[in-house]
């Protein structure tokens, strides 16, 4: 049988590549952010958390309405506004690291982040038809993941070799770029379609909210990615200062996208015959099992020691060792909730109203990241404080109970999966009653 060769437009690989930059620069910042607001701006542990959490959750409380500001002045306009606000606040942020600087910094990236997000999902969307946005999507998602993982990789030897500011110069490089790339290519695409105003997304946002069965599936849904947002809240520190400054957090953490990249498509497969909410409970409860096991590095270090021999060919620290195996439960998680939760989202929404509520369905990162960033704050405090904090006495035993850390999300992680469970089964009892 012939293959058909699914072409797509100029404006669509514009998209695509500069999504790759934008992904690129942010999760380089992202990675790094706690350490360089304590080691470089001087925030303590709970203040770099709870900024970087709002950073972050306003990334995905904003695109709805940063969405309808971009369908009134054009994608054209937007996304040389949005790369623009990116370059001067990552720019700023490497240049000024100063208090008073850093959180207006952070405010236009976050504003120009929130920008990005609607135009570029919005543009891949109008430039692919029923034939080809399986696939469009799917390249798309790839490159969004190949952006994330070079952005992380490049960060590592930046930090090491130029130190933590050199990172926000490179973002704002791969945003620049980006941006000149747009102004001499991006074209608008057609735009005769009916869009939302600022008051329908407001009421949106209002009728998610004041919908009890939904709000509180994101709540519990939510649960599962405060661990997930450990990989920037919590493991940077929690490895720099138990395994030494040249600990690599930025590699450790590209296991998730790389294991995702491999497995998404066959779990996904594997589970398509079964309903989404018992796929999300699958990974649920494989994310405690996770946490578990980034706990329990003392354990192997109780047998090897200080260092993991792997055969002769190469070692590694027995906290490095178990953090990329628990993650590599959490991306298997990941690949059993992520690509089910919208199926699952749309079905509690109100019949006929499906299209106005899944745009917000994407409220749990909101939630996670608040409260994952948050909760990180406190225990990095009691359990693997900065170093900066300590006299040389109290340095000698200070992370000896770092690892407790993840018994609490190992407890949140529990506690989500059994909640949902509840939640499924009350549903499906109230739904039967209805039908009765």
């Amino acid at each position: 049988m012939k293959k058909i060769k699914l072409k797509f437009s100029k404006i669509y690989w514009t998209a695509n590549t500069v999504e790759l930059f934008e992904r690129a620069a942010y999760y380089a910042v992202f990675i790094a952010i706690t350490l360089y607001l304590t080691n470089v701006v001087g925030f303590n542990d709970i203040w770099a958390a709870w900024i970087s959490g709002v950073f972050s959750a306003g990334l995905y409380l904003l695109p709805p309405f940063t969405g309808a500001l971009a369908d009134r002045i054009g994608f054209r306009r937007a996304i040389i506004l949005a790369f623009a606000l990116l370059t001067i606040g990552y720019l700023s942020l490497g240049a000024f690291p100063y208090k008073a600087i850093v959180l207006p910094s952070l405010l236009v990236v976050m504003i120009g982040g929130s920008l990005i997000k609607p135009v570029i999902t919005g543009t891949i969307a109008k430039t692919t038809s029923e034939e080809t946005r399986a696939k469009g999507y799917s390249i798309f998602y790839s490159i969004v993941n190949i952006g994330a993982f070079l952005g992380k990789t490049f960060a590592f030897p930046l930090r090491i070799y130029l130190g933590l500011q050199s990172i926000n110069f490179y973002s704002a490089l791969m945003t620049l770029t980006a941006l000149i790339v747009v102004y001499f290519i991006y074209k608008n695409t057609d735009e005769n379609e009916i869009k939302k105003t600022f008051k329908e997304v407001l009421q949106g946002f209002i009728r998610v909210f004041t919908n009890v069965k939904l709000i509180t599936l994101i709540f519990i849904v939510s649960g599962f990615w405060i661990i997930q947002s450990q990989l920037y809240a919590t493991m940077p520190k929690y490895v720099t200062r138990t395994i030494g400054e040249t600990a690599s957090p930025e590699w450790i953490a590209n296991v998730n996208p790389f294991v995702v990249m491999i497995c998404v498509v066959w779990i996904t497969n594997l589970t398509r015959k079964v309903k989404a909410v018992t796929s999300m409970n699958i990974g649920m409860f494989i994310m405690p099992f996770s946490a578990l096991l980034m706990a329990s590095s003392y354990l192997l270090m109780s047998i090897t020691g200080e260092s993991v021999n792997f055969f002769g060919v190469f070692s590694a620290h027995p906290i490095t060792v178990m953090m990329i195996i628990g993650i590599i439960f959490q991306g298997l998680a990941e690949c059993f909730i992520s690509p089910r939760y919208l199926e699952y989202f749309s079905l509690q929404a109100p019949k006929g109203q499906e299209g106005l509520y899944i745009g917000f369905g994407y409220l749990y990162s909101f939630f996670a990241n608040i409260l994952g960033f948050g909760i990180s704050g406190y225990l990095l405090t009691a359990y693997c404080p900065d170093p900066k904090t300590l006299s040389p006495e109290a340095l000698v035993h200070a992370y000896d109970k770092a690892y407790y850390i993840w018994f609490y999300f190992a407890g949140i992680a529990l506690t989500a999966g059994i909640a949902l469970m509840i939640y499924r089964y009350l549903t499906n009892k109230k739904n039967n009653i209805l039908e009765t």
